[in-house]
């Protein structure tokens, strides 16, 4: 499946994986650390970012999603990548470890470790979001960027310090989530996800600190669901990767280093 992308660097071919409404510039804060050290190909979802939705009557779960990234991967030669995720994405890469088609991965906050109030919770938050950032008056996202108040507002519960997100981003951010076709599909079916079977690879979990979207007390199920320590990111947001570029970008590399 054509899916949309940016590559950058060498070494050992690393995918990255957005989160639900977002779209692959999330990992920009990273990019280029990562790329110093792997041959790092950041990736929209089918219907997210610019890449085209999954054919009709496709249902949006993390399971086809994550079919579309192992045809992806195929389009592209790449046998057995590293893998990297933040919240759906990290469900996807967990779910690739779980199929054996990648060498190691990494989840940030991965989705599929919540209770049913916990999934309420995000649900909601995150169909707000949405809403709030499609009846933004056109040229009006820019704007709501540039003021504090506006950025604490629109990201507060997103990052830890929503002022370490360059205007331009959180501006594309708000954009990527009003125009994301495949939004309510995949949020829908988080009602059916639990957590995937388990890995056949190597894996990294690691939760924001100050996760607020999925609070880290998920992350003491992910540790008994994985048998091993998850790591927290000290600081941290679910979006990690603007909160504290230079620790995500270790945690990814260590976790990919196998």
């Amino acid at each position: 499946m054509e899916l949309a992308f940016e590559r950058r660097g060498v070494g050992p071919p690393l995918i990255l994986l957005h989160g639900i409404g977002h779209h692959w510039q999330a990992w920009l804060p990273v990019l280029d650390r990562l790329a110093a050290e792997r041959d790092v190909v950041a990736v929209d979802f089918p219907g997210f970012g610019v890449s085209p939705p999954l054919p009709s009557g496709t249902p949006y779960t993390p399971e086809a999603l994550a079919d579309a990234v192992e045809a992806f991967c195929g389009v592209l030669g790449l046998r057995e990548p590293h893998v990297a995720g933040n919240s759906l994405g990290g469900y996807v890469a967990l779910e690739l470890a779980a199929r054996g088609v990648v060498r190691t991965a990494t989840a940030l906050s991965p989705a599929g470790f919540w209770n049913r109030t916990e999934l309420a919770y995000a649900r909601a938050v995150l169909r707000a979001a949405r809403s709030l950032a499609r009846e933004l008056p056109a040229g009006r996202a820019r704007p709501l960027a540039e003021h504090r108040i506006g950025r604490t507002l629109a990201m507060g519960l997103m990052t830890a310090h929503p002022d370490r997100l360059p205007a331009e981003a959180m501006t594309a951010a708000t954009e990527a989530l009003a125009g994301a076709p495949g939004f309510d599909d995949a949020l829908d079916a988080f009602l059916w996800t639990m957590p995937p079977a388990p890995p056949k690879v190597p894996i990294t979990i690691a939760w924001g600190e100050r996760d607020r979207l999925l609070p880290r007390r998920q992350a003491v199920r992910a540790a008994r669901w994985s048998g091993q320590r998850v790591r927290l990111l000290r600081g941290c947001g679910h979006l990690p990767m603007s909160d504290d570029p230079g620790l995500v970008a270790r945690v990814i590399l260590e976790g990919s280093s196998g």
